[in-house]
């Protein structure tokens, strides 16, 4: 039998419960904004991605969510992070760049890369060559690089992701044809003497060949050549080397920021929406490879198949081939001659 003061205490613990139902409610209806810093090339891809998610996730919750981007060379866009940049996820162009947000503040674990499939990379690409209509230099493969007088657009890979796989692919074509990393360096060298100017991103670059019409060659991530003639007037063909990187561009949520701006709910279903059938298809049509293998037949005509090796196995890893390579005083410091 319920005496009148147990009544009334369910009472008020059920007029406290339909309060915090509401509180809740309240607040899942509450506008969400999230800040995605990425690389360059990946600005019509999250054009489109986020406005479907935008719509996903107000039919699934009702709530709001609003996406800003932020577009810069890899390198540059991680030290903005490690500086304070508000940025609830990292979908940077190199595993390296993200290895550097846990090193620098430990605004991301170590083992970030565990955390979502393939690695967390929901696209691959690679790296291409770019050149003026008809190819009037004959360019075909990486040693047309270095003969004198072809010129060469190509990011700095201090401050740009795709740079360093530019290079890097360079560097390991060039090992293997001729035999050494001294050859491998030599060649290197030279390509890097038929470069008339370093821009500080992918997108800079593409700018610069196909806006400013400077160069014979514009060494380029996949999707962003794809992208030049949608984007410009100019006509452009495509030559893909006997030889290049698998590319893995990874994604995260940014730690830190999403444990205090209370967002690491919606950053973390962002992410995996990507990996979803509509962020593959997405993905495709933005001229990234995905890496579901429906999408991957569907878009399989877009893709040629390549001889594409990985950075473990050229480099020994992305902290290997950073220490070898890019740091002050390593490979790249030692053959540029800044012009």
């Amino acid at each position: 039998m319920t005496t009148r003061r147990q009544a009334t205490r369910l009472l008020v613990a059920a007029a406290a419960l339909s309060a915090g139902v509401g509180v809740v409610h309240a607040q899942a209806a509450k506008p969400v904004e999230l800040l995605n810093v990425s690389y360059d090339p990946t600005r019509e891809l999250y054009v489109e991605f986020n406005a479907a998610f935008a719509k996903y996730w107000k039919a699934k919750t009702g709530q709001d969510v609003t996406v800003k981007q932020s577009h810069g060379g890899s390198g540059k866009q991680a030290r903005s992070i490690i500086d304070g940049l508000d940025a609830d996820v990292a979908t940077l162009g190199l595993g390296g760049d993200t290895d550097a947000l846990h090193e620098n503040g430990n605004l991301v674990p170590k083992d970030w890369q565990k955390r979502l499939p393939h690695n967390s990379s929901p696209y691959t690409s690679t790296i291409i060559l770019a050149v003026r209509e008809g190819n009037p230099k004959g360019i075909k493969d990486w040693d047309d690089l270095i003969k004198p007088g072809i010129k060469v657009i190509t990011p700095n890979p201090k401050t740009s992701g795709g740079a360093r796989w530019n290079y890097l692919a360079a560097w390991e074509f060039a090992k293997r044809k001729y035999g050494s990393e001294a050859k491998a360096k030599e060649f290197v060298k030279k390509l890097y003497d038929n470069v008339p100017i370093l821009d500080t991103g992918a997108r800079g670059s593409t700018i610069t060949f196909a806006q400013r019409n400077q160069g014979d060659v514009l060494i380029a991530w996949e999707n962003e050549a794809y992208l030049l003639e949608k984007e410009f007037s100019t006509k452009f063909d495509v030559v893909y080397p006997s030889i290049s990187v698998l590319a893995e561009p990874a994604v995260t949520i940014v730690d830190k920021n999403v444990d205090k701006k209370g967002t690491r709910a919606v950053a973390q279903a962002y992410l995996e929406y990507l990996y979803t059938d509509e962020g593959q298809d997405i993905i495709g049509k933005n001229f990234y490879r995905p890496t579901s293998p429906k999408y991957q037949a569907k878009y399989a005509k877009q893709f040629p198949k390549l001889n594409l090796f990985t950075i473990d196995q050229g480099f020994g890893g992305w902290t290997k081939a950073a220490k070898d390579h890019f740091a002050d005083g390593a490979s790249f410091d030692q053959i540029y001659t800044k012009k």
